[in-house]
């Protein structure tokens, strides 16, 4: 299935690739690279993780299309349970899972004999921000990180809830787990329609219409993107702190990115207060949080690019 929501650029090739992960699971990607690439020597390469319920053929594959142009090879791809990756039943969330594929997503990287293993850096938009971060808490072959318009999951399934609401919120949450043992499956309710709409039902509020302005509209829409995942995920969500060893991620870098009129700003700057130097907290100009998943007229390409080249040590080939 294709449905990008950009054209590739005459000067590229993009490549439908699948790797494995630490669990077994067979993840689907999409590897961009310049058409006159020197396959002779080594390269920096970037990995992109969808916002939280996209897919690759989405705002990652606007990302690869800008990235490749500038030199890095770029790996984008569908998290497990999503897209063209594996795992059954479909839309599960389970970020240990989403933690572990962007460091699979090394792993492929790293066996290419075109790629520096120690040029490799990540991009998380949205809610992958928060899971790229986590990765690189632990996985110290990401040399940097950049995350657009960060989600944070964990702190977003418990947002607004105080003690009593938590409870109440995994007492539903128990309840929903005996219903999914009865039928045999688990519950899962698209958000968005099946096929693109015309216009953000009016009776919207934000973020909501937000998110359809993006996901349900041509401008973002995809079939395997029809938004949430299956009620049970945000057990998983709500037992999984992200973020908890950030300051470990020093001294490698990282950069923060948000629209100055996003929603989601606050995650970026709680994120950006924990962490130690190296760090940047970066403002987009006239930028909603979705202005950063396909704009590119909003998204700091050359600032991302200048990042990337900094801290990932050197020129190509060296």
């Amino acid at each position: 299935m294709s449905g990008h929501i950009t054209n590739l650029s005459d000067s590229l090739e993009r490549k439908t690739v699948t790797y494995p992960n630490r669990y077994g699971f067979t993840i689907t990607g999409e590897m961009y690279c310049a058409k006159d690439m020197d396959r002779n020597i080594k390269h920096p390469a970037l990995i992109v993780g969808a916002p939280y319920g996209g897919v690759k053929e989405q705002g990652p594959c606007v990302y690869g299309n800008e990235l490749a142009k500038r030199g890095f090879v770029v790996l984008t791809f569908d998290q497990s349970f999503m897209g063209e990756s594996s795992g059954f039943p479909r839309h599960v969330s389970s970020p240990d899972i989403f933690v572990e594929n962007f460091s699979a997503a090394v792993d492929y990287l790293g066996l290419q004999p075109f790629v520096d293993r120690e040029k490799i850096g990540v991009i998380g938009i949205c809610g992958s921000g928060g899971f790229a971060l986590s990765a690189a808490q632990c996985d110290v072959r990401i040399k940097a990180v950049a995350t657009l318009s960060m989600y944070d999951m964990n702190v977003a399934s418990r947002l607004g809830m105080d003690e009593k609401a938590v409870q109440a919120a995994k007492e539903q949450l128990a309840r929903q787990r005996w219903i999914d043992a009865d039928n045999g499956y688990p519950e899962y309710i698209p958000y968005f329609p099946e096929q693109p709409i015309d216009a953000v039902p009016a009776e919207l509020e934000e973020p909501n219409a937000e998110w359809f302005r993006f996901y349900a509209l041509k401008r973002g829409h995809h079939p395997n993107a029809r938004g949430g995942f299956t009620t049970t995920s945000n057990l998983a969500l709500m037992n999984f702190p992200l973020l908890n060893y950030i300051k470990e991620i020093s001294p490698r870098p990282i950069l923060f990115v948000m629209g100055d009129r996003a929603h989601s700003r606050f995650f970026s700057e709680n994120a950006y207060a924990a962490a130690n130097e190296p760090k940047e907290l970066y403002v987009v100009d006239d930028a909603e949080h979705i202005d950063l998943y396909d704009r590119v007229d909003r998204i700091p390409f050359a600032k991302l690019e200048a990042f990337f080249r900094e801290n990932l040590n050197g020129k190509d080939g060296e």
